[in-house]
């Protein structure tokens, strides 16, 4: 009998057997395959569970379809579960069901139902993939680089395994394809929070906010929703060198609203304008001429910064930190964290400024020089600049003495002080002149030692043979020291080979005959041909030469300062010592 002849004939003329037929043909036509359908929990085996789905059909589910994360099963006989039938096998009574199928096919029509109603949906992070992040929201979707937040970040990495919300921006359930954005979600917080943020903006406000970004210059805080800018001059009344010394990111602090553009939305913020400003009544707590103490928090070339007390600070200008004329290097005597002791010169309070001197409250060493070093005494110092026209000298420090090219020898003859001298030497010298007013103090080696010149004739005569060292090479001849500070002149005529320093080098010793002594004007005129004659005679010529003495004249006289010349050199001397 067919199914559609049921339908033609009354209820009350069907036999039993016809009516049972009749509802099994129903509730199987009912059953509709690949889909989700609700069933009863018979029997829990160890590795798979019996579900009756009606229709006189039942089916098995693995038993890892009903375990949660920690391995639990969750069902228990009785149960009414949802499972998605593939299909039934009607003459065996047997349906292939999944439970785990029809999670993915709820969870598709949960995600649908979000997207078209634009919800959020909760999913969590599982594994990097190429152009961003996994997301597991009951399927698989995807979640780009691009969508992660409002700025990019290099370490996606970090995400892993957090669960966050997210708006579903692409679904294509045909395909299988979704697209999340955590980043839609943030902006549409941020759109929030900074229309409540601009009803509170107004200069004096007092807010509290985070620290998002820091910089060299200033620490970048949000407000919610707009940030800005808490310059480092603003963040306190101390001394700090860089913002990181206050806050982290991360951080909350209060702030004050000190500008805002409405139109640009940038906002200037303060912080230590929430504290009273410590330079008030700094007049009358730090008068001028008063002594303080304070701490050594910074050093540059210029100066050392002392904190006098928290947010107050005054410079030590180099030039203040000793009597010392060398004051720029005065600074590497002091460390960070030293204490000081100084004299209060000036008040600034315009520019928030106090200048101290430390040297205002020490001895000055040049007011009893005169009395310590008086004119004619013998001193020892050390060679600390070297100069083409002189040595400076250190008696003591902040005492510095010059000695003149003109009074390192009692020789004529043109002398470079650094060939005779190297930093750090130990030299005596006598005191010719002291100018307190100017702070300058004249001294001179050769004084230190009697002219040797005034005693030449008692210890030399003409035709004298005797031994030098060369000193120098001219273009008229080789100067020749035959003792400390006597120089001799052997003219390019009396030298046995051509006039050159390869032929006469520095220091070499010559065998020499004296032509001529002139004691008065420090010269004595030699002959290296004499001395090396093999009869041993003695040349009269450069002796009776008018001609030739006339030029020795000349020679001589190129060597000689005159007075004029020596004031003019030792007015730039003095001028070039106090610039050290």
């Amino acid at each position: 009998m067919s199914t559609s002849s049921f339908w033609d004939k009354d209820l009350s003329e069907m036999s039993d057997a016809d009516f049972d037929s009749l509802i099994e043909s129903v509730d199987t036509n009912a059953i509709s395959e690949q889909s989700v359908v609700n069933g009863t929990v018979l029997r829990i085996d160890p590795d798979r569970v019996l579900i009756d789905i009606n229709y006189k059909a039942e089916g098995y589910v693995e038993i890892n379809e009903f375990k949660n994360e920690d391995g639990e099963i969750v069902v228990n006989v009785g149960d009414v579960v949802e499972v998605y039938l593939e299909r039934v096998n009607q003459e065996a009574g047997h349906a292939e069901i999944s439970k785990s199928k029809a999670d993915q096919v709820k969870a598709w029509e949960v995600i649908a139902e979000k997207f078209d109603k634009n919800e959020t949906i909760t999913g969590i992070i599982t594994h990097r993939v190429k152009g961003g992040l996994s997301v597991d929201i009951g399927v698989k979707a995807f979640l780009p680089g691009s969508q992660v937040s409002l700025r990019p970040m290099k370490n996606l990495e970090q995400l892993i395994e957090r669960e966050l919300e997210f708006r579903i921006i692409k679904f294509n359930k045909k395909r299988g394809n979704i697209v999340l954005s955590r980043r839609a979600l943030l902006e549409e917080k941020r759109r929030v929070e900074r229309a409540k943020t601009l009803e509170k903006l107004q200069i004096g406000n007092i807010m509290r906010g985070k620290v998002k970004n820091i910089t060299e210059y200033g620490v970048f805080i949000d407000l919610g929703g707009i940030d800005g800018l808490l310059h480092i001059t603003d963040m306190t009344w101390a001394r700090i060198n860089h913002p990181d010394e206050m806050v982290r990111k991360d951080d909350e602090i209060d702030v004050v609203i000190l500008k805002f553009d409405a139109e640009s939305q940038r906002v200037s913020l303060g912080h230590k304008q929430l504290f009273p400003n410590p330079w008030e009544g700094v007049e009358s707590k730090y008068p001028i001429g008063c002594v303080v103490k304070g701490t050594v928090v910074n050093i540059e070339k210029y100066g050392i910064f002392v904190e006098l007390e928290k947010g107050i600070e005054g410079l030590i200008h180099v030039t203040e930190l000793s009597w010392d004329k060398r004051g720029g290097s005065s600074h590497h005597n002091y460390q960070i964290g030293d204490e000081v002791e100084a004299l209060v010169k000036n008040v600034d309070l315009k520019d928030t400024r106090i200048s101290l001197s430390i040297k205002s409250i020490t001895t000055n060493p040049w007011e009893d020089i005169n009395v310590k070093y008086p004119v004619g005494s013998i001193i020892t110092g050390k060679v600390r600049g070297i100069k083409e026209y002189g040595i400076f000298l250190e008696i003591e420090r902040g005492i510095d003495g010059l000695v003149h090219v003109s009074d390192l020898s009692w020789s004529k003859r043109d002398k470079n002080p650094n060939d005779l001298y190297a930093h750090g030497d130990s030299v005596q010298a006598k005191v010719k002149d002291i100018d307190i007013q100017n702070e300058r103090l004249s001294l001179s080696i050769k004084d230190v030692n009697e002219d040797p010149w005034l005693s030449v004739q008692s210890r030399y005569f003409i035709g004298q043979m005797v031994e030098g060292k060369v000193a120098s090479v001219t273009e008229f001849g080789v100067f020749v020291e035959i003792e400390d500070g006597v120089d001799g002149l052997i003219h390019e005529t009396e030298l046995l080979l051509e006039k050159s320093a390869e032929n006469y080098p520095k220091g070499h010793t010559l065998k020499v005959e004296i032509l001529r002594i002139e004691a008065f004007d420090h010269r004595i005129s030699l002959s290296e041909k004499n001395a090396n004659k093999e009869d041993g005679s003695v040349n009269d010529y450069m002796v009776s030469s008018s001609e030739n003495n006339n030029q020795l004249d000349d020679v001589f006289g190129s060597f000689s300062v005159s007075e004029g010349e020596e004031e003019e050199s030792s007015s730039e001397s003095s001028s070039d010592s106090d610039s050290e």
